[in-house]
């Protein structure tokens, strides 16, 4: 794979079974560098026979695809260029999709009721003066604003204080109705009316975000998620709470059982309503490392304290939604050693894993006994599969153009390092006669993992010639809460011991990697642990330092993430915080080292690659900054196609200049 082979990288939704059970809808995405932006459509994906997959939707960019109770209507979201994704719904047999909503700010999820006769959605309400409301007003006309909260951005989003989420209700419309013709000219000059969407109706308001949402089973209330408590600008406690569809106040369901952090919430069909959460202790900040346990609270008990129905120290549902499957059931997505394992659980807590431990199932869909996936592995980004006898059997081959282009296959290691602890990782080496220069990844996170699937970073760094080194150590996800939480308070230690004894322990043990040719490089925590690594370690011909997190000090009231993050992973006292923090070793830095941001990054402010790339250069060291305009933290993996081209091509030019490869040099 080269950087030009972007568009080859398909993206799969999570899928919609048709109630009949004959087939599957998916939103089917990938980076267009034509269109500079992501598109897609709907497709059909026949579960029996032999028939090909069919186009449903002809969309700039349509996704989340759901059928409605009855399967005569298939909703989903579509985005025109420059413009936010509104709900539509279309006639499941065929026909010219209807629009649902026109909101300013868009739509961002949904569900049906349960007779199919009512959507409810999740919209930002712009405050009046902003955002579009008044015409001839653009961003830099509008009003001061008057902050009074440590939370007030988003990455990606911008301010969210003046736009919060809430839960609207809208009726469907009636696909099969004649169509409004367009306006015409009147005899007064005037125009008539343009067609309108019906006006939804505002179940949820406040200085706080409503999401997660989830129909009960009478569609006489919904379910959603929201952190409405007086501390919660200062902890990352979330609740369950429920509203009726008349409107009214909502109640809290959550909050007086525990120390919640709900990420999602599902009724199931007996009425009894699941959610994932992270158990966030005492103080409502304890989330280092700490796994999404599922709990239930139990059907006509919704003033019952929820019941655990897994252990977070041995499974891990952060990653997943959850999806109800049968009555008294749910399909579920443990994290564990870089795979997402599809795993049913009933309300007795009894569960069973219904995939491998090589497969990363990314979301997943049920009638009956047919649960069909939408899945990665090692030879696809991304692909549709029916679960039969422990397997996903393949329905689609998207990553076919893919391969086509080349594909280097990841051999799997696992290293013993110097204190005797194991670390998991892959290793990929390209074609031709070794040895091969080597590139140390480091992933981001930390709480995160590199997995099984195919990884479009990794292929084009291996056909560029060369071996790529990447591991999961001491603070990543997926090998339990200790094995996360061991670098809470000690960044830079023993994580810093991992991805080196795996360095070296590939090195030795998978033929055709040159250990004197090394480079080192990582984006978010990765580019934290790669400054860190080359101000104590000075191996590496050259460095990438990407979106990192360099100053913990300067994290604080910069990032959108900073009123907690620093202060939970590197502590609070000033000497602890500078004895984990990369910008205060910048002094012992002498490798080269390309340092990669965007201009927009709320998670990692620009300021943070800025104040390093000042103090090497203040130095004497041998440095570049490069700074994508309009980006934000997600480049490499939702940016601006051209700019995610435009990213891989630079990088390249760097490993060229300070260690080229047999394919890759100036």
């Amino acid at each position: 794979m080269k950087a030009a082979d972007l568009g080859l990288l398909t993206s799969v939704s999570t899928p919609t079974v048709h109630p009949g059970g004959g087939r599957a809808v998916v939103s089917v995405t990938h980076p267009s560098l034509d269109a500079d932006a992501t598109v897609g459509q709907l497709w059909s994906i026949p579960l029996t026979g032999h028939a090909a997959p069919k186009l449903v939707t002809r969309g700039f960019r349509d996704t989340a695809p759901r059928f409605s109770p009855d399967g005569r209507l298939l909703a989903f979201l579509r985005s025109e260029p420059k413009r936010p994704p509104q709900l539509y719904v279309v006639d499941a047999a065929g026909g010219e999709p209807v629009a649902v909503t026109d909101r300013t700010l868009g739509v961002s999820e949904f569900d049906w009721s349960p007779d199919g006769r009512t959507l409810a959605f999740v919209s930002r309400e712009p405050e009046q003066g902003r955002y579009g409301t008044v015409e001839g007003i653009d961003p830099s006309g509008e009003p001061a604003r008057r902050i009074d909260t440590l939370k007030y951005q988003a990455n990606g989003l911008g301010y969210t204080i003046d736009r919060q989420a809430h839960v609207f209700t809208v009726p469907v419309p009636d696909v099969w109705a004649e169509p409004i013709p367009a306006p015409v000219p009147l005899p007064d000059g005037s125009t008539g009316a343009a067609p309108t969407v019906a006006e939804p109706r505002q179940l949820t308001d406040g200085p706080w975000d409503d999401g997660a949402i989830s129909f009960s089973p009478d569609g006489r209330s919904i379910a959603f998620v929201s952190a409405r408590h007086a501390s919660r600008d200062i902890d990352l406690r979330s609740n369950v709470f429920l509203v009726s569809v008349d409107g009214g106040d909502a109640k809290d369901l959550t909050g007086r059982h525990g120390s919640y952090s709900v990420l999602d919430a599902s009724f199931t069909g007996n009425g009894a309503l699941f959610f994932t959460a992270q158990d966030v202790g005492e103080s409502g900040r304890d989330f280092v490392a700490r796994n999404a346990a599922l709990y239930v609270i139990e059907p006509d008990r919704m003033d019952a304290a929820p019941r655990r129905l897994t252990d977070p120290e041995t499974v891990d549902f952060t990653e997943s939604a959850i999806a109800p499957h049968r009555d008294d059931s749910v399909l579920v997505l443990d994290r564990s050693r870089g795979a997402l394992v599809l795993t049913e659980v009933d309300g007795a807590g009894e569960s069973r894993r219904l995939t491998d431990d090589r497969t990363v199932v990314n979301g997943v869909d049920s009638v009956g006994d047919t649960i069909v996936v939408s899945y990665a592995d090692a030879r696809t980004i991304g692909d549709v599969g029916l679960i039969a006898g422990g397997a996903v059997n393949r329905l689609t081959d998207l990553s076919a153009p893919l391969r086509a282009r080349g594909v280097v296959a990841a051999q799997e290691l696992t290293v013993t390092g110097r204190d005797g602890y194991p670390v998991h990782g892959w290793v990929l080496v390209p074609e031709g006669e070794g040895p091969h220069p080597v590139l140390l990844n480091i992933h981001g996170g930390p709480y995160a993992a590199y997995t099984h699937a195919l990884f479009d970073e990794a292929q084009v760094y291996a056909a560029a010639g060369y071996a790529v080194v990447m591991s999961n150590p001491r603070g990543a996800a997926g090998y339990g809460q200790e094995h996360g939480r061991v670098i809470r308070q000690k960044m830079g230690t023993v994580d810093l011991d991992d991805v080196l004894d795996f360095l070296d322990g590939a090195i030795v043990q998978v033929p055709g990697l040159d250990a004197d040719r090394v480079g080192i490089m990582g984006g978010s925590y990765g580019g934290y642990l790669t400054a860190w690594t080359i101000a104590h370690d000075h191996r590496f011909a050259a460095a990438i330092v990407e979106r990192g997190f360099l100053d913990p000090e300067a994290f604080v009231g910069t990032s959108d993430i900073g009123s907690f993050f620093g202060d939970e992973y590197t502590g609070t006292d000033p000497e602890l915080m500078r004895s984990q923090s990369p910008q205060a070793v910048v002094d012992r830095v002498r490798t080269p080292t390309l340092v990669l941001h965007s201009a927009n990054d709320l998670r990692c402010p620009l300021g943070q690659a800025e104040r390093y790339y000042a103090a090497l250069k203040r130095r004497g060291v041998q440095t570049e900054l490069v700074i994508f305009p309009g980006e934000d933290h997600e480049l490499s993996r939702g940016g601006r196609p051209r700019h995610r081209q435009q990213r891989f091509d630079i990088i390249l030019d760097w490993w060229a200049r300070h260690l080229p490869s047999r394919n890759n040099h100036r």
